[in-house]
């Protein structure tokens, strides 16, 4: 029978390894004597190893992150106890890129065969990216939760201080709460991109509103920036940076104290805006031990990693001063 003809077995494994390369799976082999893998074109190209007869556990392991390294060879030597289908999930290094990698097959000497054990290596870069996108978000909203009820108490104090009857206080917290409501609003996208851009001083009022008693032009909240534009993608984000900001000075700066005062001012140019954020009048701070808590890092991720600039802090007696310069680019996108 010639071997082109579809029946053959040899037409058949053909087309099983188009298969598997269509999936995306590299197979390997290793002979567990002398810590060699065997591998095929697909598991080199996964590995950015040049193709060769004669690959160690060692040649591999000058790939794995080091934080994986030691939690990756020791579930290689187990994998033999192990009874039934394993599965191994670890990073690579590939120059600056990182890279996940399941390596999966059978244990309890099941996948054991002329003192070789084989596998299949599955490129899982995707599936961990969102796995790790989704437990940001999840840390995020919870972070988001815990802020608008430490907002809801802080505006519910600031509020008594400047009314003298139940239904007064009534009355002005309600409008807090829809200010604020109105600002939430601010700090999430809108589906479907929808909605047009934001002037920069309307945007900043507007979030800063539910905490100031006259305005946010004209009471203790003062705002003053170039009058500019901000395109949608760059107005939640920083919309997210001013609502962080409001939230702590509310817990622990100016905001918290009735004498305090709140000045947003800003200067731009063609390559750079920079918008300074004062607090004064309210009782010392001091900088947060360590690498600071969750809100810390999302202040600096999206500044720096959304909108393309930086953000610095100077905790001096009188109050923080907290510094933003942003990319006039980006905050047109």
């Amino acid at each position: 029978m010639p071997f082109s003809d579809e029946t053959h077995p040899l037409w058949e494994v053909k087309n099983l390894k188009r298969a598997l390369h269509a999936a995306g799976v590299a197979l390997w082999s290793w002979t567990i004597e002398t810590d060699s893998f065997a591998m095929d074109e697909k598991a080199f190209e996964l590995w950015g190893l040049p193709a060769s007869g004669n690959v160690t556990f060692e040649d591999l392991s000058s790939r794995i992150h080091p934080a994986d390294w030691d939690r990756v060879r020791a579930a290689f030597t187990a994998t033999r106890a192990i009874i039934g289908a394993y599965e191994i999930d670890f990073r690579i290094l590939l120059g600056e890129e990182i890279r996940w990698i399941s390596a999966r097959g059978l244990g309890n000497d099941e996948g054991l065969h002329a003192g070789q054990m084989s596998g299949v290596f599955l490129d899982v870069t995707g599936r961990k990216q969102a796995e790790e996108g989704n437990e940001l978000l999840a840390g995020e909203m919870s972070h988001r939760v815990k802020n608008l009820l430490a907002i809801a108490v802080g505006l519910t104090n600031l509020t008594s201080r400047s009314t003298t009857t139940a239904m007064e206080m009534a009355k002005e917290l309600t409008n807090r709460l829809t200010a604020l409501g109105r600002a939430h609003d601010l700090v999430r996208p809108l589906p479907g991109h929808q909605g047009s851009a934001a002037l920069l001083g309307d945007l900043i009022s507007v979030l800063l509103s539910p905490y100031d008693d006259e305005g946010a032009f004209s009471g203790r909240v003062r705002v003053a920036v170039p009058r500019m534009g901000i395109g949608e993608v760059a107005a939640t984000t920083l919309a997210l940076v001013v609502h962080e900001l409001a939230t702590n000075s509310l817990k622990y700066g100016a905001l918290s104290a009735s004498s305090g005062m709140l000045d947003i001012a800003g200067t731009g140019s063609d390559d750079e805006i920079r918008i300074t954020w004062t607090e004064r009048g309210g009782p010392s701070v001091a900088p947060p031990a360590g690498e600071g808590g969750y809100g810390s890092k999302l202040l600096h991720r999206s500044v720096s990693g959304q909108l393309g600039g930086t953000i610095a802090f100077d905790w001096s007696d009188e109050g923080v001063i907290v510094t933003l310069t942003l990319d006039p680019k980006r905050l047109a996108a």
